[in-house]
């Protein structure tokens, strides 16, 4: 089959690239609400794009009456967040927190998620996080007809559970990937586990 995207609307075209550029990383973005209370939400249009300096980027759209997300309006206004990667024990959850609640609503009140102090950052991280990014806002820009929200974090401080760490040396830090266990996102209701791990060496 081959697709013609000129033919299709947004919404069809989100569905076809929702579901074959996949895996996704998902960031679990916690920032801080007017009233002073933290919203949760998870985004997969997602992807780190710079290591000098180190920024990440989320994609948020605006929602369906047209106002900005609770996470997209708080960046904007505080300028700060923090990014977790959730892990497969933290599905339930993340997914629970992606419901559409009433602005200044706490999802990590609703779903009860303990928050813990992150040095570094004058946001808390998810207590059970096994890897959490404080980050300051770099940069906003608004792409196509949403529109979108192209929001550019630069990274601070990263949070990893000391049990996925192998080595720490001047040179690198070797991660376990399967003592992250992070969960993918494909399309619709559809989430994918690590699975396999392939190790391959780069060719010279």
């Amino acid at each position: 089959m081959n697709i013609d995207l000129a033919r299709q609307n947004a919404a069809q075209i989100y569905s076809v690239m929702a579901q074959t550029i996949i895996p996704r990383p998902i960031a679990w973005v916690l920032s801080e609400n007017a009233n002073g209370s933290f919203n949760l939400a998870p985004f997969s249009y997602f992807a780190p794009i710079c290591s000098n300096p180190p920024l990440v980027m989320i994609s948020i759209s605006k929602k369906p009456d047209g106002t900005l997300k609770d996470t997209r309006a708080n960046i904007k206004e505080r300028k700060d967040f923090v990014l977790h990667i959730p892990s497969r024990e933290q599905l339930e959850p993340m997914n629970a927190s992606a419901a559409t609640m009433a602005a200044g609503v706490s999802e990590v009140e609703e779903l009860g998620l303990g928050l813990t102090g992150f040095e570094g950052s004058r946001l808390p991280r998810i207590k059970d996080s096994r890897v959490a990014m404080a980050c300051s806002l770099y940069e906003i820009k608004e792409i196509g007809k949403g529109p979108y929200a192209m929001i550019l974090g630069r990274i601070h401080h990263i949070y990893i559970t000391d049990a996925a760490i192998l080595e720490q040396t001047d040179e690198k830090t070797r991660i376990a990937p399967e003592q992250l266990n992070p969960i993918g996102r494909l399309g619709g209701p559809q989430y994918a586990e690590l699975g396999r791990i392939i190790t391959l060496a780069r060719p010279e």
